[in-house]
């Protein structure tokens, strides 16, 4: 049996993708063998007749990798679904949590576990996150390997050009998750790579392979804004690319650190990128990215919530989306009805939510909550206090109306009076009424970049730098209404990066970069600083000798 793809699990998936003029539906037959994935696609179209057709080759290739950016179950898509890669970013953090309520959410102490860092080198999420980066990389590689072959034979085709720029970046762009999550990982670049010829990069090769992938690929993208509909919807352009070499760029002191467990740290000095306007290293690279991302016709949204509206597909901030629609596609988001109370999600999809997701004490303190300068972002972002449904009608909760107490909140609530109601739950996305699979299949495109982040990476790239960070901070605050600061300061951009991106998947990456993820906080002890990557599961150490665990685990 060929395994070549570095995964250890899968199962079948059936999603859709937007292309010109129609919806293309790709199913994916998936099957395991020894823990490893064995790809066995089944073309039936002539080969030929792809190869001269862009329409088609664009469906039989690149197509492909895109049903895979969204999920339609546990453990799959870059968000939206649970048990992944969202669940391990952000309540790992201070900011959210999945608090045991009686009898729910215990799983095991899976998400007890998760909060206080204490996942081991066996947890699921782990397991199922790297599964599913892994299994991506091994589809785009076969992608890639197809066009490789019509560009031998037809090396000045401009349309397999841009194919292989456009799928080396979204390959890119899942070893970016990879290098940020994990650290020191197999780079595998052909679907014909055997289990046993896998060899461990240490993270620094990965950055770099991350960063020349995006560089040497994104002249050849489109400059359109994939959150529009059209050609380009959802898909990987100049912009997405900007904003991930961004992303490498403001994280390039961690990236570039084979052990953060030491003291030692890299010379940014000694890393260049390049960008559009020359060669810079890191914090100067950030700025110039971030610079051309608004040249390219990015700005913030009037209005903070239009963002996550039901209607979000013409924001002119959003940078790069998961398209979502009941009808036309199969991409989720569990995380609304995963946050509702039971009453709550019966009285805006008739369907009982899952009563789980809730703020941290130190989010809630960070927003301001029951303090004059309670951010207004607080009541956009949490439902809070009493309940009410899309019509503004009390939400009942047995004889009282529901009622969420966000400082409530613990780990462990069992037993408590609030143990069904306490802290604030999400309301970043506009509840959909329409919203089908109780509630879980929406209209809301799944916000995945936007341009708040930019200008918050803009601001951060200059406070690191000896410069003022304060127009680019002062922007984001002006947009919601709140009295700006002073004076940009690294501690107060991280608040404001928890203010604009709760909710969105960020905040791991973030504590890392600031060096505060391990930190004592409520309801858990300072933990180990090699924590902040997530081990390589024993599974994954089984099955070749040549892989080594993380530091410290």
């Amino acid at each position: 049996m060929k395994k070549n793809i570095f995964s250890m699990a899968a199962s079948p998936v059936s999603v859709s993708v937007f292309v010109p003029a129609l919806v293309f539906v790709f199913a994916l037959g998936m099957s395991g063998c020894n823990a490893f994935l064995e790809e066995n696609p089944k073309d039936a179209m002539d080969e030929e007749e792809v190869a001269q057709s862009s329409s088609l080759l664009y469906l039989s290739t690149v197509a492909s990798v895109y049903n895979e950016i969204g999920g339609s179950g546990g453990g799959q898509g870059l968000g939206g679904t649970d048990r992944g890669i969202y669940d391990l970013n952000t309540f790992s953090t201070d900011e959210a949590m999945l608090p045991t309520r009686g009898g729910d959410w215990y799983d095991g102490g899976l998400w007890q576990a998760l909060f206080r860092h204490e996942w081991g080198t066996k947890n699921d999420l782990v397991k199922s996150s790297w599964d599913y980066l892994y299994r991506v990389v091994g589809i785009a590689n076969q992608s890639l390997d197809k066009i490789e072959e019509l560009l031998e034979a037809s090396p000045e085709t401009e349309h397999f050009k841009a194919y292989r720029a456009e799928l080396r970046a979204v390959r890119a762009l899942f070893y970016y998750y990879l290098l940020d999550m994990f650290g020191r990982v197999p780079i595998i670049t052909s679907s014909n790579t055997k289990i046993a010829d896998v060899s461990q990069s240490q993270r620094p090769e990965v950055f770099a392979f991350v960063r020349k992938e995006l560089e040497e690929s994104v002249d050849l993208l489109s400059a359109a804004h994939s959150n529009l509909q059209g050609e380009y919807y959802g898909r990987m352009t100049q912009p997405v690319a900007y904003f991930l070499l961004a992303r490498l760029a403001l994280n390039a002191e961690v990236y570039a650190d084979n052990d953060r467990t030491d003291d030692a740290k890299p010379n940014l000095d000694d890393i260049k990128f390049k960008t559009p306007d020359g060669e810079k290293t890191p914090w100067d690279a950030v700025i110039a990215y971030c610079d051309k991302i608004k040249d390219l016709g990015y700005e913030l949204a009037s209005d903070f919530s239009a963002n996550f509206s039901v209607t979000n597909e013409s924001s002119k901030e959003n940078i790069f989306v998961i398209p979502m629609d009941p009808v036309l596609y199969s991409a989720r988001n569990y995380n609304m009805v995963r946050s509702r109370h039971y009453e709550h999600g019966k009285a805006i999809n008739n369907q009982a939510g899952w009563n789980g997701a809730a703020a941290t004490i130190e989010a809630v303190t960070v927003f301001g909550y029951e303090t004059d300068t309670e951010d207004p972002r607080f009541d956009l972002t949490y439902y809070h206090g009493k309940v009410f449904d899309l019509n503004g009608n009390p939400v009942s909760n047995g004889d009282e109306q529901l009622e969420y107490p966000p400082k409530a909140i613990k780990l462990d609530i069992s037993n408590d009076a609030a143990e069904k109601t306490a802290g604030a739950r999400m309301k970043k996305y506009e509840a959909d009424p329409n919203a089908q699979e109780s509630g879980n299949l929406q209209r809301n495109d799944y916000v995945l970049f936007r341009y708040a982040d930019v200008l918050l990476m803009r601001s951060e790239a200059l406070v690191r730098s000896g410069r003022s960070g304060d127009d680019d901070l002062n922007r984001v605050r002006s947009r919601v209404g709140v009295p700006p600061r002073s004076n940009a300061t690294l501690a107060n951009i991280l608040d404001e990066r928890l203010l604009e991106l709760a909710w969105e998947g960020h905040r791991r990456q973030d504590l890392v970069r600031f060096g505060q993820y391990n930190k004592a906080i409520t309801h858990r002890p300072a933990t180990g600083k090699h924590l902040d990557v997530f081990p390589i599961h024993d599974d994954v150490l089984s099955l070749n000798s040549k892989l080594a665990q993380n530091p410290g685990y």
